[in-house]
Order: C-alpha cells, then sequence, then structure tokens
C-alpha cells in the first residue's frame, strides 16, 4: 500500500469515524495481499517466496498483530483499518490505545496550516461547503491543510465538526486550541483532527477581543495562558491582563484563577506565544523585544533581541526544545548583505547565538519573492517551514537544521491562490502537529468542562 501524495484525509464528527486517509493499493509481485477470514482473523495471502507463507503469518497471536499495528504511523494506521472489522474498531478498544501510548516510536514533526481572512484571522471557510451552497448546508466547513516535511506531501483535513465563528489559535500534543472570534470571555475547544473528539473549557474570566494564547500539553498536565487584548470598553482593547488555565494528573487544577499584570508598552500583534520549557514567549513590537512568561512562578520580564534595530518580520519558533528567532536583517551600512537568520536563545535566557543564515544566492530568490511583504515561520522538530505573504501559493521553502539544508517545496495543491476579500488579505497560519491517535489527558478535564453548547444557531 502506497500513501499518495496528494489525497483528502476527511475526517467527520461521529463516534465510529470514517478512515480518514485516503489510500492506493499498488500490487507488487514482491509482496504478499492480507486479507481476512470468515472469522475477522488476518490472512496473508502469499505470491511468492516462503517468506510470505499465509500457513505462518495467519496464526500469529491476537496481541503480536495489536503491536504490530501499534508500531504504525497514522497514515499507515488508518489504511490497514480497512483489513479487516477488528482492525477498524482498535481506535475503541481502550487496550489497544493504551499500548499504542506505551511503545508507538513515531514523532512525526508535521504540520497543519489553515488559510484565514482578515487582519481578525477569521478561518477560511470553504466555498464548496458555505450556507449559500444549498438546504443541506446549514453552516461552512473549515479546512486545514497538513503538510509533510519528510515526504513533502501535502493533505486535506476537513473539520466538519468545529462550530462556527471559532478560528485555530495554537497547538500541542496532538491537539488544536480553537477560540472564539467575537468579543467577550473566550470559551476555548481542544481538538483531536485526526479523531474528530472535542473538548469544551469553561469559559474565561475576562472580555476579551483577539487575545494571545499560550498552549502546552503534557502527557499529564494542560496549560493554557490567554493574553492581552482586555476589553475595556465594547469599541476599545489594551494589553492589561493575563489568565491561566492548569489541570495535572494529581488532581490539581486552577481555572483561569491564576491572574497576572503584563508589562508597561507590551503588545501581541502577532498573536503567537511560543511554549519552550515552562515558559511562553511572544513578540514585542515597537521597539522589537521577546515578552517571556513563567509559568509556575506566574511572572512576566522582557529580553531584548538581536539587532532590534535592523530586523524585519521577526518570528518565535520553538524547535528541539530552544527559543529562535527568525527574522531578514537589513541595514544599508552594514558591511554584510542583506540576510535571513536564525538565532538561538542560550540557556541563560538573555543571550542570543546566531545559529544559521540562508545562503545569500538563496536569499536573492526569495528576496525576489517576498518584495518586503514579510513572512510566517512554523518549526517542529528539525524542520523550519518559512512562508511569504501572499505568495504561499508558488511556493514555500523549508529547512532542515539537522542537515543544514534549504529547499523550496510545492504549494499546496488545495488551497488555490491568495485573495482580497471584505475580511482583508488571506493569509495562510501553520502551527506544529503531531498526529495521535489518542489524547487521554483531556480525560482530566472532562468532570470540569461545561456541557457542549451548539454554536450553529448564533452563526448563521
Amino acid at each position: 500500500m502506497n500513501f499518495s501524495h496528494h489525497m483528502d484525509m476527511s475526517l467527520h464528527p461521529s463516534m465510529n469515524p470514517t478512515i480518514p486517509f485516503s489510500y492506493n493499493i499498488i500490487p507488487s509481485s514482491n509482496c504478499g495481499i492480507i486479507s481476512t477470514t470468515s472469522n475477522n482473523n488476518v490472512a496473508l495471502l502469499t505470491t511468492t517466496g516462503p517468506r510470505m507463507d499465509c500457513r505462518i503469518w495467519s496464526k500469529l497471536p491476537q496481541r503480536i498483530l495489536d503491536r504490530v499495528v501499534a508500531f504504525l504511523p497514522p497514515p499507515a494506521f488508518f489504511r490497514a483499518r480497512c483489513v479487516c472489522k477488528r482492525w477498524y474498531g482498535l481506535l475503541f478498544y481502550a487496550s489497544f490505545l493504551e499500548l499504542y501510548l506505551q511503545i508507538s516510536p513515531y514523532r512525526r514533526h508535521w504540520f497543519l496550516f489553515f488559510k484565514l481572512k482578515g487582519v481578525s484571522s477569521h478561518i477560511y471557510r470553504n466555498n464548496n461547503n458555505s450556507p449559500l451552497a444549498g438546504p443541506d448546508h446549514s453552516r461552512p466547513t473549515y479546512e486545514g491543510y497538513l503538510f509533510d516535511p519528510y515526504d513533502v506531501a501535502w493533505y486535506r483535513l476537513s473539520f466538519a465538526q468545529i462550530p462556527a465563528g471559532f478560528s485555530p489559535v495554537a497547538s500541542s500534543g496532538g491537539l488544536i486550541c480553537w477560540a472564539p472570534d467575537e468579543g467577550g470571555p473566550k470559551t476555548l475547544i481542544l481538538s483531536n483532527p485526526i479523531l474528530g473528539t472535542l473538548c469544551q473549557l469553561p469559559p474565561t474570566t475576562r472580555p476579551r477581543l483577539f487575545p494571545s494564547i499560550g498552549f502546552a500539553i503534557t502527557p499529564s498536565s494542560i496549560d493554557i495562558t490567554v493574553a492581552g487584548d482586555d476589553l475595556i470598553s465594547p469599541y476599545a482593547v489594551k494589553n492589561l491582563t493575563a489568565e491561566s488555565f492548569h489541570i495535572d494528573a494529581t488532581g490539581f487544577y486552577s481555572m483561569w484563577a491564576t491572574t497576572s499584570t503584563l508589562p508597561r508598552l507590551c503588545s501581541f500583534e502577532s498573536s503567537r506565544m511560543v511554549h519552550v520549557a515552562g515558559r511562553l514567549y511572544s513578540m514585542n513590537y515597537s521597539p522589537f523585544s521577546i515578552l517571556a512568561y513563567d509559568m509556575s512562578h506566574n511572572n512576566w520580564w522582557k529580553i531584548q533581541a538581536p539587532m532590534r534595530r535592523f530586523l524585519r518580520s521577526p518570528n518565535l519558533v520553538e524547535s528541539q526544545g530552544k527559543l529562535l528567532l527568525i527574522a531578514a536583517v537589513e541595514k544599508s551600512k552594514l558591511n554584510t548583505p542583506k540576510s535571513l537568520r536564525i538565532w538561538g536563545l542560550q540557556s541563560c535566557g538573555t543571550t542570543w547565538i546566531e545559529m544559521q543564515r540562508m545562503p545569500q544566492q538563496l536569499y536573492v530568490q526569495f528576496e525576489e519573492l517576498e518584495k518586503s511583504c514579510g513572512f510566517e515561520c512554523v518549526a517542529h522538530g528539525e524542520f523550519v517551514m518559512v512562508l511569504i505573504r501572499g505568495c504561499w501559493d508558488k511556493a514555500a521553502l523549508l529547512y532542515d537544521m539537522a542537515k543544514k539544508l534549504w529547499q523550496w517545496v510545492p504549494p499546496c495543491p488545495y488551497i488555490g491562490t491568495p485573495g482580497g476579500g471584505h475580511g482583508g488579505e488571506e493569509v495562510l497560519h501553520g502551527f506544529a502537529y503531531e498526529p495521535r491517535l489518542a489524547t487521554p489527558v483531556t480525560g482530566l478535564i472532562d468532570h470540569f468542562s461545561i456541557p457542549f453548547q451548539n454554536y450553529t444557531a448564533n452563526h448563521q
């Protein structure tokens, strides 16, 4: 079975979800074909060679077969679910999910992108599923675009279960955090894109417009910080406070009870917060600096940015446990040419070290496409993606820090060309995303979350 490069992965909200990964079966003379017996056991039909003898492989104990399946990466796992009823139902067996969490070796450093529209970052709605498309389409369907940097392949995800009027704001631990677009107390939703499951948090205590949201998931805890854009009146916002949500497996929880005062003259224009080792970081503008927040000590401070007077389009990202700053450097009297550089924050928390610089010939190509319009960066594991604003229909840059390799990657075939509209120019907003078949940590908030509300009627 080969996993093709351009295929839909449509997920639907259901207690018995359909297979989200489309696939192709390509027969080969050197491999066996998997089939099922009358009692739903797996039989491997041999084509050539004694190694594929069905008399051996069809008698493997079920516990061994489960371990083999648990080692599959998510795309291969969902392809394998079509083999028999039992494999299809593995997602609903607690014993298999526990085994998967214990032994699955795969850390897939993938990326998930959403097409947003306007400065308010309203998520793009697929026109084919708009409320105007017909009586069967009562609300728009959200779409995401999954990028696999290992195979340089794009896939499409459907988020039909997300209520209208919500936008993706953060990701961690295989979950996507969604926030309502309307001003007021923020009721956040956590979703697992692979399973189509949703978990709703209690609303924040303070009304806000478009706050910055930091999100950190571990196997035993959930931490969320909502900062800035306090609604001080129906027509004005100001960056005054932050509030935090925490719950862990020990039974300790704090539902928005931890509050803090933001530093003076802080700005969250990027709306991004990056989590690194228990701290959240965000770019501060005019002039450039970095806002840092220690979640355990509940305090904020500022860190000076390197070459802050000459930076353009600075982006903070997390990579392999380090905070990186990626920006273009421009100064007319600088001895070195214009460039795109990557700095890493050292363990002391105040010093930056330049780690990499884009090759000059590549930067010339990049600058010609970018035309000072700016760019967005997102990192995951050893990979960094650089997307030019307004040009993501042409190409994007992928940097492999382990191999020190830059390469142009093809644009996503599902998105189309950037365009304007009533909300303004469309942008592509990216998140680090690791597909996971199970996220048991969300069970911690089952006893505290309010019943899931139906937002559809309020956003038609």
